[in-house]
């Protein structure tokens, strides 16, 4: 059997390898072996393009393996779970800027021996907009969700981002038909890409990461498959391809999950964030206390948690699970209701109940869980904000207004664990906290949860 032989055979293997891991990354129940599949399928692709030594001699690929293990090492010990939103954004501007590298020298190869062509210059560009617009917007939304990049507006916005759009879109035309062989235009579609995805990311408002998060994914994946066509690889076209169409998915499900449009979410303007939780709620709250808490609980049959952001930064995901299991030794019924946009990025939630070793039985999804509220004797709700704000269902004119949400009110009891009364990412005020059946308890949620089960088990 020829070389060629063995690299298409292998990257076929690859390829249906990814495709199953896929299938399989959709359920939880199948999702770890969805994972393994995945990462097999990336082995075999590595090790196929190893065996083709016409890409790169041996030493400089054991050179970027080692430097690549040793970044991934580190990363992976020192970044907490709560900042895995922002690792995922780095990850995908990564993507893009590798996306960017491998057409920019592909291209610059080519054009240099006099042996270009029309496929390597399109494919050439549209990969280096899209690798540097999800480079530069990804490094925008790390620094959003890092917290150390606001931004107050500017009304000449507008004009600007579509300047660098149509700018953008000459230059690609202009180095895939009239000038293949350009090598200047492409160095100034990858600076006008850049620019514009800065454009686009810096005015999205912390409410709409999740969104962001899923679409920089996607874009990742769409640069990788363009990638695939400089360099004629089809194991690249068929895993950016993937890559690219579940990320648009997750999208669509993303800005579903908040009855917004994608067009919305880019380009409209994020709601403007309240006055002090204080100034608006005043003393119409009802606070609780631990032990109060317990002695709910301790007559309950039936409890649902619904974790969000707070949960996370507090690291109390752990606590939470010992929570549930105190619960369950009392012959207490205990699930969470999981919102697809609940913390920072999609499936936020289930990775930090996952890490606290919770069955994946126990969480139920926005359709599952909302008709069980009714049922419910007491809702926990641990950090969550916007998901559970009942103006989304209730005000037409509210900036929510019509996205789906937890229907935690319908609850016999609602416990909500914040450190505040401060808004959430929206920005924007929480009837529940004013509700009659809803009691707050002003705690790290942590800490809050630790001395809630420690009530539990002295009563």
């Amino acid at each position: 059997m020829s070389r060629a032989n063995v690299i298409d055979i292998g990257y076929l293997i690859a390829a249906i390898l990814f495709i199953l891991g896929l299938k399989g990354l959709g359920r939880p129940r199948t999702a770890p072996r969805g994972n393994l599949m995945g990462a097999t399928g990336m082995l075999i692709a590595v090790l196929v393009t190893l065996f083709d030594q016409s890409i790169l001699s041996y030493q400089l690929l054991t050179i970027g393996l080692c430097v690549g293990v040793g970044i991934g090492a580190l990363l992976a010990i020192r970044v907490q779970m709560t900042s895995m939103p922002e690792l995922v954004a780095l990850f995908n501007g990564f993507g893009g800027g590798a996306s960017v590298l491998v057409a920019a020298s592909s291209f610059i190869e080519v054009t240099e021996l006099g042996q270009s062509d029309s496929q390597t210059a399109v494919a050439a560009a549209i990969t280096s907009l899209i690798g540097a617009m999800t480079l530069s917007g990804s490094m925008i939304a790390f620094g959003k969700l890092q917290g150390k990049l606001t931004w107050n507006g500017f009304r000449g916005l507008p004009i600007i981002r579509a300047l660098a759009f149509l700018v953008s879109v000459a230059l690609a035309i202009q180095i895939g038909g009239f000038q293949p062989e350009g090598q200047l235009s492409l160095w100034l579609l990858i600076a006008a890409g850049f620019l514009l995805g800065i454009l686009c990311a810096v005015p999205i408002g912390g409410a709409d990461m999740p969104v962001v998060i899923a679409l920089l994914n996607s874009l990742s994946g769409i640069a990788a498959s363009t990638a695939g066509f400089v360099l004629d690889n089809s194991l690249l076209i068929i895993a950016g391809s993937l890559v690219g169409a579940s990320g648009l998915v997750l999208t669509q499900i993303m800005c579903k999950a908040m009855n917004r449009s994608l067009l919305d979410v880019l380009f409209g303007a994020a709601p403007v964030a309240s006055s002090s939780g204080d100034d608006i709620y005043g003393d119409k709250v009802t606070s609780t206390s631990a032990e109060e808490i317990a002695m709910l609980l301790e007559i309950s049959e039936r409890v649902i948690i619904v974790p969000g952001y707070g949960m996370a930064v507090a690291q109390a995901q752990h606590a939470v699970r010992e929570l549930m299991q105190t619960l369950q030794k009392r012959e207490i019924e205990v699930s969470f209701g999981i919102h697809p946009v609940a913390g920072r990025m999609p499936g936020h939630m289930n990775v930090l109940l996952a890490e606290a070793e919770i069955d994946y039985e126990h969480l139920l999804d926005m359709d599952q869980v909302n008709p069980t509220f009714k049922r419910a004797d007491v809702t926990i709700v641990i950090g969550a904000n916007d998901v559970v704000n009942p103006a989304a269902r209730n005000d037409p004119d509210s900036p929510i207004a019509g996205m789906p949400i937890l229907d935690v009110d319908d609850s016999r009891t609602v416990i909500v664990v914040k450190r505040s009364l401060s808004p959430g990412f929206a920005g924007i005020d929480n009837p529940l906290f004013v509700a009659d059946n809803t009691l707050l308890y002003f705690s790290d949620a942590r800490e809050g949860i630790l001395e809630v089960t420690k009530s539990l088990t002295e009563s």
